[in-house]
């Protein structure tokens, strides 16, 4: 199990959301065919066939925790972590 697998079980799970490192979420989204775009400080993902943008900042070199429910839950919405 790679660590972008791990990552993703680990946002799934929604136990540890003030953990995630902010680089680390910005990499699974990107695993997962979000195109990446930065803007101030701001970075902001979008995919082709997920309406919601993905708005994301750091909280030092965390992910905000509800940033990462966030992104759980549009993971889970639009089916996106296969068969985790």
């Amino acid at each position: 199990m790679g660590n972008v697998d791990k990552l993703l079980v680990q946002v799934l799970r929604g136990t540890s959301d003030a953990n995630i490192r902010f680089q680390d979420l910005c990499n699974l989204l990107t695993h997962l065919g979000f195109e990446k775009r930065t803007k101030g400080s701001h970075t902001l993902f979008r995919k082709t066939g997920v309406e919601e943008k993905i708005n994301l900042q750091k909280d030092g070199n965390k992910a905000k925790p509800y940033q990462v429910k966030q992104v759980r839950t549009i993971i889970v919405e639009y089916k996106l972590a296969g068969d985790e």
